[in-house]
């Protein structure tokens, strides 16, 4: 690794960073939950009611809609078009959902980083049996993170 002292100059604000350079980009994940109703107006986010549990009295069971909410942060060399995609695997490793796919198309607005928000509704999903649901996110086909969504009997 090296590292570079770096001038940027945006709307004639002068930013200095030491950059070390790295053979990967890290792009950072600001959150990822699960909630009852998720929105984004104008860069803001609205979110209500996280969770990470589901209870069911019966299964299988349906539950009827939740949310998945996932802010990235992106640093000024990272900017540009990037392909995300979301998997849903069991405690057997099987796909418990359709694949989410989808591009993300990052830019600046004058800032040394900037985020991008990925808000997705789920309706009508199929739980088999009480256990674990595992949300993974990739993002150019690289696994950053995943959250487990548990479902009990109760």
């Amino acid at each position: 690794m090296n590292d570079t002292l770096c001038v940027i100059v945006i709307n004639n604000n002068i930013y200095y960073y030491w950059l070390l350079f790295k053979t990967e980009k890290i792009i950072k994940i600001e959150l990822f939950t699960f909630c009852d109703f998720a929105q984004e107006n104008g860069g803001k986010l609205t979110i209500v009611g996280t969770f990470d549990t589901i209870i069911s009295r019966n299964f299988p069971c349906v539950h009827p809609q939740l949310s998945v909410v996932i802010r990235l942060r992106f640093d000024l060399w990272e900017f540009g078009s990037h392909v995300f995609r979301i998997e849903t695997r069991d405690l057997n490793g099987e796909m418990s959902m359709e694949t989410i796919n989808g591009n993300i198309d990052v830019k600046g607005v004058g800032n040394a980083s900037a985020v991008s928000h990925l808000v997705f509704s789920i309706t009508n999903m199929q739980i088999k049996n009480p256990g674990l649901v595992n949300f993974v996110l990739f993002l150019n086909d690289k696994e950053l993170d995943s959250i487990p969504l548990y479902v009990r009997k109760g």
